[in-house]
């Protein structure tokens, strides 16, 4: 079911080093060097590891992602918290010009390696090296929670996108059924952790991440935010339960 709020109802493991040796994993503040630490630490299996915690429902909610962008040819995608680059491959097949942008230079090293025709680019989400008005979609894809800034990368992508256009975000929110809830919270902080140790190089990312989705604003939250933000016509849709929802807005003409 799709839920919206109108511009008007809407008003708001890598490795980080402190005095007493290496912190293992970023911490809830979000301090851009340690996140980006950590997404390099997990860059060379991140895609495998992703397959296998979401039980390969990440593949099936990328597909969701896809057909709320609508790339059609010639237009120009940014995808955001791209990573190695394996969410820009459906943009690119439509015929748009994608740009996968990450501040991982890990997660940009692999992905140069395996796809090294697209324009990787390095960015912070909360100040993107691009100018005004450029981008038919702005599309970020469970990496929204990772910044520091929220509402500052919001404004981004609206200042980067030009009018008329759209923004899609899909990003861990919280299931709608309770007893959902409650099986979804016992295995990210249960289950997920021991998988991560059999599957990635770094595991004590994953509890961070389980933290970071726990903490995560309700899909209302978000919606809201995102008009404050400037996005009209905002909207979302929830996935598997509610486990992830697919938010979007459009830049007026």
């Amino acid at each position: 079911m799709e839920r919206r709020v109108t511009a008007e109802a809407a008003a708001s493991p890598g490795r980080a080093y402190c005095n007493n040796g290496p912190v293992t994993r970023a911490s809830l503040d979000k301090q851009p060097h340690e996140v980006a630490s950590m997404f390099d630490d997990v860059a060379e299996r991140y895609d495998l590891t992703n397959d296998v915690l979401s039980l390969g429902q990440d593949r099936r909610w990328r597909k969701e992602v896809a057909k709320a962008v609508d790339a059609r040819p010639a237009q120009k995608v940014l995808d955001l918290a791209a990573g190695t680059g394996t969410s820009s491959l459906p943009f690119a097949r439509t015929g748009a010009y994608v740009v996968p942008c990450d501040f991982s230079q890990g997660m940009l090293r692999v992905g140069k390696q395996r796809q090294p025709w697209l324009p990787y680019t390095a960015g912070d989400a909360t100040r993107l090296p691009f100018k005004d008005d450029t981008f038919d979609a702005v599309t970020i894809s469970f990496g929204l929670r990772n910044v520091q800034d929220t509402d500052a990368a919001l404004r981004e992508m609206y200042r980067v996108t030009r009018p008329g256009g759209r923004v899609v975000i899909c990003e861990f929110s919280h299931p709608t059924w309770a007893p959902l809830r409650t099986v979804y919270t016992e295995y990210l902080m249960r289950a997920l952790p021991p998988v991560a140790r059999a599957v990635s190089s770094s595991p004590d990312a994953y509890v961070y991440l389980a933290e970071s989705i726990r903490a995560w604003p309700d899909q209302p939250a978000l919606a809201e935010r995102l008009g404050k933000a400037g996005w009209s016509r905002v909207a979302w849709r929830n996935l598997s339960g509610g486990i992830v929802a697919l938010h979007r807005g459009f830049k007026k003409s």
